[in-house]
C-alpha cells in the first residue's frame, strides 16, 4: 500500500499561539512537537504560565519574542486579534477548569481553537462552550489524540464497512499505575484537585477510552452504571472506575479506567465484537490491529501492511515496521486541524476525509463523566447520559 503522508495541502505555516504549557508542563511540549511534525504550524505567541514572569521565561525558552509573550490570556486574545500578523489558532493546554474561559476569549475573536481534553471541568461549562463555538466563525478542535492513530482509523473504517456485522459488545479499558501512591509533582497535583480537574481518573483517562469507543464503533452510550472509587487515602477525586454501558442500537459494554493498577503504564485497549467478527487494538502496540472473522483464524493487520486501507494510509508517514505512536497520533490531529483551517481560510468546506474530534465530541465526553459521577453517587444506579 502506498504511504501517502498527510502534508500535501501545505500552503504556508499557520501562526499558532499557546495558553499554558510553560516550564515543567508535559502536555505543552507534546502539543508543540505535534504541531511541527508535518511543518504546518509555527508557534509565535503565548501566555504560557499563571504569572507574567513565568510566562516570559517560558517564551524565552521557546524563542518567542518578548512582545508576543503575554501575562494573561485575555490580554493575548485582544492584542493578537488586532495584529496584522496575529495568530490564526491557539492551543489550550491548561488545567481543565480554564478550558472554557480561555476558549471563549479566542472564539469570540474568530481565532481557531485547538484544545486539550476533556472539553471542560463541568457539564454546564461544556454546554456554554458549545454555544460559544456555534456563535463563532472559528473552528474548534479537541485533541483526543488516540483518534489520530492509523489503526484506530482502520478499525473505524472496518466497522463502518460492516466487516463486524451488527455490533453487539464494545469493551474498553485504560489502566495506569502512576497514582498508586500520593504524588506531589505538578502533573499529579492539579489532576487530583477537583477544583481544577473536575474529575479524577474518569476525566483524565477514562474519557479517552470512552471517546475512542465512540469513534471506532460509531455508537453512543444511552445509559450507564458506574462504580467510582478512591483508594488512596485523602485523595479528593476518583482513581478507579468500573462502568457498565448500554449503547444505542442494543450493544452492551464495559469500561474500566484506573490510575492505581501496578504494572500498567498507558494500557488503553479496545475490543469490539459483532455478529460477523471482532477487533482488538492496544495503544501500547499501536501499529497492530487484530481481526477475527467469525469461524476463521485470527489475523493481524499492520499499519501500512496487507489489509490496511485508505483511512489508515492517509495518516501514515513511514513504511511498515517503523513504529509510529503517541506523538504521530497527536500530529495527525494537528495536521487534520491544519487542513480544516486552510480550507476555512480559502472559503472552502472542510474536506470530507478530514477527521478530528469536535466541540460536540467534547460535550459528549463531559456528559459521560457527569453521568458516571451521578451514577456512582447513587450506588452505581443506572442513569441516562445527558443529551
Amino acid at each position: 500500500m502506498a504511504i501517502t503522508g498527510n502534508s500535501d495541502q501545505n500552503t504556508g505555516r499557520i501562526r499558532l499561539g499557546m495558553v499554558g504549557g510553560g516550564r515543567d508542563a508535559f502536555i505543552g511540549g507534546v502539543h508543540r512537537i505535534a504541531s511541527r511534525i508535518d511543518d504546518r504550524f509555527e508557534l509565535v505567541a503565548g501566555a504560557f504560565s499563571s504569572t507574567p514572569e513565568k510566562s516570559r521565561a517560558s517564551a524565552a525558552d521557546l524563542g518567542i519574542t518578548d512582545d508576543r509573550a503575554y501575562g494573561h490570556y485575555v490580554e493575548m486574545a485582544k492584542r493578537e486579534a488586532r495584529l496584522k500578523n496575529g495568530i490564526d489558532a491557539v492551543a489550550i493546554v491548561t488545567p481543565n477548569h480554564l478550558h472554557y474561559p480561555v476558549a471563549r476569549e479566542f472564539l469570540k475573536r474568530g481565532i481557531h481553537v485547538i484544545c486539550d481534553k476533556p472539553l471542560t471541568s463541568t457539564l454546564a461549562d461544556a454546554r456554554k462552550l458549545v454555544k460559544a463555538a456555534e456563535r463563532s466563525e472559528a473552528l474548534f478542535v479537541l485533541t483526543h489524540n488516540y483518534t489520530g492513530y492509523p489503526m484506530a482509523r482502520q478499525a473505524r473504517e472496518m466497522v463502518a464497512h460492516g466487516d463486524l456485522g451488527d455490533i453487539r459488545m464494545v469493551q474498553a479499558e485504560y489502566a495506569q499505575d502512576w497514582l498508586t501512591e500520593d504524588e506531589q509533582n505538578k502533573q499529579a497535583l492539579w489532576r487530583t484537585d477537583p477544583d481544577q480537574s473536575g474529575a479524577g481518573c474518569i476525566g483524565d483517562i477514562g474519557v479517552h477510552a470512552y471517546n475512542l469507543s465512540c469513534f471506532v464503533s460509531g455508537l453512543e452510550v444511552t445509559e450507564l452504571a458506574a462504580d467510582m472509587h478512591t483508594f488512596v487515602e485523602g485523595r479528593r477525586v476518583d482513581d478507579n472506575c468500573h462502568v457498565m454501558l448500554r449503547w444505542n442500537g442494543g450493544a452492551k459494554g464495559m469500561l474500566w479506567s484506573s490510575q492505581v493498577a501496578p504494572g500498567n503504564e498507558n494500557a488503553l485497549k479496545l475490543r469490539i465484537y459483532g455478529s460477523k467478527g471482532g477487533l482488538e487494538w492496544a495503544q501500547e502496540n499501536p501499529n497492530q490491529l487484530w481481526h477475527t472473522p467469525f469461524g476463521a483464524p485470527r489475523r493481524l493487520i499492520t499499519r501500512g501492511g496487507a489489509g490496511s486501507g485508505g483511512a489508515a494510509g492517509r495518516v501514515t508517514r513511514v513504511p511498515p515496521g517503523h513504529p509510529e505512536g503517541y506523538l504521530e497520533g497527536f500530529a495527525n490531529i494537528y495536521t487534520e486541524a491544519a487542513n480544516a483551517i486552510t480550507a476555512h481560510r480559502d472559503g472552502n468546506d472542510v474536506p470530507a476525509d478530514v477527521l478530528f474530534p469536535t466541540v460536540q465530541d467534547g460535550l459528549k465526553g463531559v456528559a459521560f463523566i457527569d453521568a458516571c459521577q451521578r451514577s456512582s453517587a447513587r450506588n452505581a444506579a443506572w442513569v441516562k447520559v445527558a443529551d
